[in-house]
């Protein structure tokens, strides 16, 4: 069994909702880890703010700086110094508009301006209006990553290609679709 296999079975066997929400984290972050590390670096865990009142679930710091790879385009286009990524295991609720505004809130100047939702469920479409209402007024975006969308970039890398492709898609989707 390939590592990538190994990761897709641990992340299915993941329970969704309140109580496999720790394992969801940990679990998808192993993944982005080993999808995403090189070119980026090992991400900050529950990463807290100097006053503690905001804490960041992971944050991977982007060191691409002159780089010809997708990482160091989204420096560029979107100052994305550090990937920030919230994790969120629902099962019965929604990923709604709070859930933006509460990611929109982490990015900070320093942060850059790009931010990825990785989540068990597709967000509804109060989510993806919010996020169009974030691009508009600050220039952030807020890409939505699925269980599936982790799947086939470990799919992606177990065949040697780049799994940032699909990252790089999925924010072209949304400038396609942004209005």
């Amino acid at each position: 069994m390939s590592h990538e296999e190994t990761l897709r079975t641990k992340l299915s066997a993941v329970p969704r909702g309140k109580s496999g929400w720790k394992q969801f984290e940990d679990t998808a972050t192993e993944v982005l880890c080993h999808l995403l590390i090189p070119p980026l670096t090992k991400p900050h865990i529950q990463a807290r703010s100097y006053s503690e009142i905001d804490r960041r679930d992971a944050i991977f710091p982007n060191r691409n700086h002159g780089e010809k790879n997708h990482w160091g385009r989204l420096l560029h286009e979107l100052e994305a110094r550090m990937i920030l990524v919230e994790f969120k295991n629902y099962d019965v609720s929604d990923i709604g508009k709070e859930e933006v505004n509460q990611t929109r809130s982490y990015l900070t100047k320093t942060m850059g301006r790009l931010a990825l939702i990785v989540s068990s469920k597709v967000p509804n479409d109060a989510a993806h209006i919010k996020r169009n209402t974030v691009y508009s007024e600050d220039g952030k975006v807020i890409i939505f990553l699925t269980v599936e969308h982790l799947d086939e970039m470990l799919y992606m890398k177990e065949r040697g290609e780049d799994p940032a492709d699909l990252i790089i898609d999925l924010i072209e989707r949304f400038y396609i679709g942004w209005e």
